[in-house]
């Protein structure tokens, strides 16, 4: 396949990833509210669940993969102080994945101890890594 090709598969797969992380936590800023038991709160699980595991899940594992062929493809990008810093960014928005993943299992068992107010900041936090990510290839400082 060409660079041109992986590229947008790289980026279609980021596309997806992001939605499920900036709609993850919004889901739970309305869960937090939602009475324990609640149809409501049954329902937001679902949807969890399944935004994690069918979404995200397979969306986050297609941007790594394509994302390492391009690194493949050209490897002088590994020694780019744009591209070190994009893969910090991109470890944190794993990390924070990760973590969204583990307050969906705290809500799924009924033992979510966060407010509606943490999960509103934490919904910001894929938004600045995003940011960062975009600038850095983008611009391509510090070359």
């Amino acid at each position: 396949m060409s660079y041109e090709v992986i590229k947008s598969f790289h980026i279609v797969s980021v596309i997806s990833w992001m939605a499920g992380l900036f709609y993850l936590p919004r889901l739970f800023v309305y869960h937090a509210d939602a009475v324990i038991g609640s149809e409501l709160s049954e329902t937001f699980k679902i949807m969890e669940w399944r935004l994690y595991r069918f979404i995200m899940g397979p969306a986050s594992v297609a941007t790594w993969v394509f994302g390492l062929w391009l690194v493949v493809l050209i490897p002088a990008y590994l020694y780019e102080p744009w591209f070190i810093i994009k893969a910090v960014f991109v470890t944190i928005l794993t990390t924070l994945h990760h973590i969204m993943g583990q307050w969906r299992l705290a809500f799924a068992e009924d033992r979510n101890l966060h407010s509606q107010r943490y999960f509103r900041i934490a919904n910001e936090l894929p938004t600045l890594c995003l940011l960062v990510i975009v600038f850095m290839v983008v611009l391509k400082p510090f070359q």
